[in-house]
């Protein structure tokens, strides 16, 4: 399998699942963290998924720039972690950036990728109708943003309380 999507809830273990995957290709490995700290909780999450990676890993940061990113870390890599999707997306939308033409931009980068990757994503859809339009807006774009990368990767796995299930592709 080349492309995994990895979706879930917070607290899922989609993440710990999407590393797994990853572990499984012999030789350097790059993490790509979409995540960025700007307080003391934030830091730690990092710094803890920092220490859940061996020496393999090599990070590197986008919050923004994601598809350039994966340009740029994939190559000679055995396999690439985006991890994730959800931030990027939330990155994007506070910035004000055009989100339609940088969903685009990474499902490009994501079938021009040399090497397998997995990207993991909240799945933000099974809650509330959010109560203001920022939400609303964020909850769409999330949604249309897992639908379309869904539709190209050749694997998609739902994780819910650790627990991982096929939904695209063969079992991950």
């Amino acid at each position: 399998m080349s492309a995994l999507l990895v979706l879930g809830g917070a607290r899922s273990g989609k993440s710990r699942h999407a590393q797994v995957w990853a572990e499984r290709h012999d030789g350097q490995l790059a993490f790509i963290a979409t995540a960025q700290a700007f307080d003391a909780e934030m830091e730690e999450r990092i710094a803890r998924h920092r220490a859940d990676r061996d020496a393999r890993w090599r990070t590197w940061d986008a919050p923004f720039n994601l598809p350039e990113t994966i340009g740029q870390a994939a190559p000679g890599a055995a396999a690439v972690l985006v991890d994730c999707l959800t931030l990027w997306l939330t990155n994007l939308m506070l910035a004000g950036r055009d989100v339609d033409a940088a969903s685009a931009a990474l499902q490009g980068a994501v079938r021009a990728c040399p090497c397998p990757i997995a990207l993991v994503a909240n799945e933000v859809g099974f809650g509330i109708v959010p109560d203001n339009a920022l939400a609303r807006r964020f909850r769409d774009a999330a949604g249309r943003l897992n639908q379309q990368l869904a539709a190209s990767v050749d694997g998609v796995v739902l994780v819910v309380a650790g627990l991982p299930l096929t939904l695209k592709g063969p079992p991950a």
